[in-house]
């Protein structure tokens, strides 16, 4: 028989520092939740006909467990908890696959064992599927009372109007944003073709930013897009782009972006110089850094689209977007490069950028600093504009250092073809400067010389 120690939790009893066995913590409810909502003795019955496994999954991510319920192999839940003759609880497939390893230690302690029998652990798995029980049967009635609410609201959007409907969609995007039961219920019961039919050209940007702040929410499938897609709802949108609160604009650029996805989209819904002077406004904004996320993503999928790139250069896309890359974080960098590399692809693009000031040093700060995928793109935008105008901007680029950044692109552990791209530009690069001067502008030791 193995030789088993009580299985302690590591909570304390009203703050004294005692630790408690199981036992304890059962009938005290230290853990919270036991017992709530029938899940006490009285619910037995009840308690052991709910899935442990699903309860686990539709809880794990938005709970706090109890350190004691997790195995301290795989740092999840324990459904099958075995106990260890060195007292030590892990779940029944890890601690056998641990042994399967050829180890016959105690994961936690690395003791030998004396015993290699596991023992199931009885009064920690009542325990864990009455403490998930408890947590679960008050995530369902929560559930249920929020998904009454949102037919009651959907109800009420059909009749009442002005301010009356402004506070009930404002009330239906909080309780959507929140609640994942309450997005389905607006799906499932014609919330969209609701929501969509109070958009158009006479709908108050109340009314709009609201109906916006749900869409975004929802699960739009191709028949949804396509109606959003019709000129007096995109209008309606752009104009709230451009003139709503940050979230307004926010939730109208997601909008948006969900709706490029769809197979039916055109690109002329989002051609408008308006829709791209308020996405830029949007990225500019230093007062609300969470819309440049947002508004960077959008702005790449759109100068994806060849037959808008000439209308982003014509509203000085390039020069704000150079002017942003050194405060931008690396996420947010990466798209602002994106967008440039797409617009180098035009001659026009080419220029706007050579004739950009800051490009230049602002591009070359960026090489082998954030992420090898902005060097890459960074090194693209350096390429174009080099072999544009060599006598010009070559030069420039070697005295912001570019030389010396090329060669650490070379010498690292760059993927292949950035080292060719590198190498290349060296090339370049080198043809406007003898030997001896371009070593020197190289900034290399004597060994490496």
């Amino acid at each position: 028989m193995p030789m088993l120690m009580p299985t302690k939790l590591d909570v304390t009893n009203g703050g004294d520092g005692h630790v408690l066995d199981l036992e304890t913590a059962v009938k005290d409810g230290i853990l919270g939740g036991v017992g709530v909502g029938g899940c006490g003795n009285g619910g037995v019955g009840t308690v052991e006909k709910l899935d442990l496994s699903k309860m686990i999954e539709e809880l794990v991510d938005s709970i706090e467990v109890p350190t004691v319920f997790i195995c301290p192999i795989s740092l999840e839940p324990m459904q099958d908890p075995v106990t260890l003759c060195t007292g030590q609880t892990y779940e029944r497939s890890n601690i056998l696959k641990w042994f399967s390893l050829g180890h016959l230690s105690c994961p936690t302690t690395m003791q030998e064992l004396w015993d290699d029998s596991i023992t199931p652990n009885k009064t920690l798995y009542h325990l864990i599927h009455s403490w998930f029980s408890a947590k679960y049967l008050v995530m369902k009635k929560r559930s249920e009372d929020v998904q009454g609410r949102v037919l009651e609201i959907l109800e009420a959007l059909k009749k009442v109007k002005g301010q009356a409907r402004v506070q009930a969609l404002k009330e239906l995007r909080v309780v959507v944003a929140n609640h994942g039961s309450a997005r389905k219920t607006v799906e499932d019961n014609g919330g969209f073709g609701l929501m969509s039919s109070l958009l158009g050209p006479f709908t108050s940007h109340a009314v709009g930013s609201e109906v916006a702040g749900i869409l975004v929410n929802l699960s739009l499938d191709e028949e949804s897009r396509s109606n959003l897609m019709q000129p007096a709802k995109v209008s309606l949108v752009v104009d709230m782009l451009n003139e709503g609160s940050v979230e307004t604009k926010i939730n109208c650029t997601r909008l948006i972006e969900n709706l490029m996805e769809g197979d039916d989209f055109e690109s002329q819904v989002v051609s408008s110089l308006s829709l791209l002077v308020g996405l830029l406004r949007l990225v500019k904004d230093r007062r609300h850094p969470n819309g440049v996320l947002p508004g960077l993503s959008l702005l790449k999928a759109i100068s994806a689209l060849e037959s808008v790139r000439c209308s982003m250069l014509s509203i000085g896309a390039v020069s704000q977007l150079v002017e942003l890359l050194p405060g931008l974080p690396p996420e947010s960098l990466e798209l602002a490069l994106a967008i440039l590399v797409n617009l180098s692809s035009l001659r026009e693009g080419q220029l706007a950028l050579k004739d950009c000031p800051r490009m230049i040093p602002n591009l070359v700060k960026l090489l082998m600093r954030v992420s090898e995928k902005c060097t890459q793109l960074a090194l693209s935008i350096l390429w174009e504009v080099c072999k544009l105008a060599p006598e010009e901007c070559a030069p420039a680029a070697v005295e912001a250092g570019l030389a010396a950044k090329l060669l650490l692109v070379i010498q690292s552990g760059c993927n292949p073809t950035l080292k060719q791209q590198s190498a290349e530009l060296l090339k370049l690069c080198s043809l406007n400067y003898t030997a001896t001067i371009f070593i020197s502008k190289c900034k290399l030791t004597r060994t490496m010389q």
